[in-house]
């Protein structure tokens, strides 16, 4: 039940509540700031990456081609057989002037270093350089080395190496350092600070402005961070382009977010002001509504608690030009609707069933009646009267009763209505007030279910001390007059034709024809895919000149 004070007070408390909402918002829009600083980190640190990626695709690329070039030149075997060192130093004197870069390292068949271009610290022997990088397939490895083509004791950064053998001749190795040069040319073109974690976690190479006293607090997440008056945020990957390696480099970019910082700092502090202004204003207005809502909802609590004692009032509404007057308007109209629906509930109670009175009154079934197809189901109990004589009124009631109770749930289960009780007969329809495609299978399923209900009664009849019941069930199909029929003092809904007679004159044959349920030709069309039946015989009923084919239903198929 509505209760007004509670409406009010509830109504007040969300008014009110826009003040609060206004301190929360700040909050979230300090969130907001937040997320709006990582979003920054989301759109550019994938360009970022990708940039990355192409600058070592780029200096990969000068490797391979130095290392194609030089591996092709005619007679390099035979010089790396007599280890001349002049002649592939010569040979690959282009390409350093080319990719100044790029270094080479020549080892002979042993492994040992014998000539070297760009190398600051060359190595012994090529084991240095080679370690930790896959096996070679189809001749040829590449990767990450700890310390480039330079000797592993100097303090030369990692580079990027890619080694070829010279068929049995030797190995020839192409590398390019990882370095901070390498990192501020690409973070020059990127627009970000870069830096070269090793393995271990710890800072190898980075670009000069990249904020090194930050460097210990870089997680695997994106994450915000200030050095002095500036915002840095950082993000921790895996360079795509470095492969299989010794161990697992990985590199961190920076963006300076701190002219983003200022602008949303400035905009959540213009913000801020916006919402204590609209806080005021709504607490003003949202009073004025709160009061004139409560007064519409008092009225139509008032009514409300009138209907429920069966006062149909109507509420005076208020003229607000929205919802709460639309609602007292809806009101009005089912106040209306109810007091249509007792009236004519009250009229037609007595005359008709209540599913039947239910469609009625949604104005679906009209007066005088209405053709409709439907299955007429006659079940009457065999030798009655004898079974009568042998008991009292009480008694007989009782069994009756019981009888009816099993058969007829049966019927309402399967969708059908119980027209009229004649003695210990049952004249069930299906399909009236409303017809249904499968009417004749929910009959004939009703009759066979009507069987088996009457063996589990019978066995606590007997049990009781009370005799056996036999039934017979009569089934057909057609068209009937389905309507209000009677007179003015007393009026029934039911149904009435040749159907009718038909089903009552098959459900009498059933003895003489040893079936104890017996369908017509004009059902057992509509069925025969649905039961098992036996075709008895055609017989000639009362009223009719054509003779009428009988089947016996013996159960459901499946």
């Amino acid at each position: 039940m509505l209760r007004l004070s509670t409406v009010r007070s509830k109504l007040t408390a969300l008014v009110a509540f826009s003040a609060l909402l206004a301190l929360v918002s700040v909050a979230v829009l300090s969130w907001l700031m937040h997320r709006q600083l990582l979003d920054e980190v989301d759109d550019r640190v994938p360009d970022a990456i990708q940039g990355f990626d192409i600058e070592v695709e780029d200096d990969l690329r000068d490797l391979s081609a130095t290392l194609s070039a030089l591996a092709a030149r005619p007679g390099i075997d035979r010089d790396f057989r007599a280890r001349d060192g002049a002649a592939v130093r010569e040979a690959s004197r282009p390409f350093h002037e080319a990719y100044p870069d790029v270094d080479v390292a020549f080892f002979d068949s042993s492994g040992k270093l014998f000539a070297g271009v760009g190398l600051t610290r060359p190595p012994e022997d090529a084991r240095s350089i080679l370690e930790g990088l896959p096996s070679m397939q189809g001749g040829e490895t590449r990767g990450v080395t700890r310390r480039g083509c330079e000797h592993p004791a100097g303090e030369s950064p990692p580079g990027y190496a890619i080694a070829r053998g010279i068929a049995d001749a030797g190995t020839l190795v192409a590398c390019v350092s990882l370095d901070s040069k390498f990192l501020a040319n690409a973070g020059s073109k990127l627009g970000v600070e870069l830096a070269l974690l090793s393995p271990e976690g710890g800072l190898l190479e980075a670009t000069a402005g990249f904020p090194r006293d930050l460097a210990r607090g870089i997680g695997d997440e994106p994450g915000l961070d200030e050095s002095g008056s500036k915002m840095w945020a950082f993000d921790r990957f895996d360079p795509g382009s470095f492969g299989a390696g010794a161990g697992t480099y990985r590199a961190v970019v920076a963006l300076d977010v701190t002219d983003i910082r200022d602008v949303v700092r400035r905009n959540l502090r213009l913000a801020a002001a916006v919402l204590v202004l609209a806080a005021a204003a709504s607490i003003a207005m949202g009073a004025r509504v709160a009061n004139v809502m409560s007064r519409a909802l008092g009225r139509l609590n008032t009514a409300q608690k009138k209907l429920e004692q069966q006062q149909y009032v109507h509420v005076d509404a208020l003229k607000t030009g929205d919802e709460l007057e639309d609602l007292a308007t809806g009101f009005n109209t089912m106040v209306d609707g109810l007091k249509e629906r007792d009236k004519l509930r009250t009229t037609f109670g007595k005359y008709m069933t209540e599913a039947v009175l239910e469609h009625l009154l949604a104005g679906k079934v009209q007066l005088g009646g209405v053709m409709l197809p439907v299955t007429v189901l006659f079940s009457d109990i065999r030798s009655f009267t004898t079974i009568s004589e042998r008991m009292n009124a009480q008694e007989l009631v009782s069994l009756l009763n019981e009888y009816f109770t099993e058969m007829v749930a049966i019927i309402i289960a399967e969708d059908g209505v119980v027209d009229k009780y004649i003695g210990d007969a049952i004249m069930a329809v299906f399909g009236a007030p409303v017809p249904k495609p499968d009417d004749a299978v929910r009959a004939v399923r009703a009759a066979v279910r009507m069987r088996a209900g009457l063996a589990t009664l019978n066995e606590r009849l007997v049990a009781r001390g009370l005799p056996a019941l036999q039934t017979g069930i009569g089934i057909h199909t057609g068209d009937v007059v389905a309507g209000n029929i009677g007179s003015e003092a007393r009026m029934e809904y039911t149904v009435i034709g040749d159907a009718v007679n038909l089903a009552s004159r098959l459900e009498s044959s059933t003895k003489e024809l040893g079936a104890p349920v017996l369908i017509s030709e004009d059902t057992y069309l509509l069925v025969q895919e649905r039961f098992e039946t036996r075709p008895i015989r055609q017989i000639t009923v009362k009223g009719r000149v054509q003779p009428v084919m009988t089947y016996e239903v013996l159960k459901e198929k499946g």
